[in-house]
């Protein structure tokens, strides 16, 4: 089973920024090869996609994520961040990391991040 735990959520203020992370563990041993994403939901809304680092490590984002996030991924720690800037109350969402490989998805909790106006 992968786990994977989000970090670095809380509040902001339009304009500010915040870096969230996440870290896989337990029958991963690398996340090499997995395409790994930020996922986040709003309340009352579905659950959409934010940006991606596919396994062979091309990205790509979500149209409102252009210019403002940025995903990184660290395969030495198993680890994936997203770079929030120029935050606004439209991001106000739960946040969840996503890793894929072929057969198998996995999540994490997710974490909220609240943008105050």
């Amino acid at each position: 089973q992968v786990h994977l735990v989000e970090s670095g959520g809380g509040l902001a203020q339009t304009g500010g920024s915040l870096t969230l992370s996440c870290t896989a563990s337990g029958s991963i041993s690398s996340i090499v090869g997995y395409a790994m994403a930020w996922y986040r939901q709003a309340p009352g809304k579905y659950r959409e996609l934010v940006a991606a680092s596919g396994a062979a490590e091309n990205t790509n984002y979500a149209d409102f994520a252009k210019e403002r996030f940025t995903i990184i991924r660290d395969n030495a720690e198993n680890k994936i961040f997203l770079q929030m800037n120029k935050l606004n109350p439209d991001d106000t969402a739960v946040y969840y990391c996503n890793a894929g490989v072929v057969r198998s998805n996995y999540w994490g909790q997710g974490i909220q991040v609240t943008v105050s106006s």
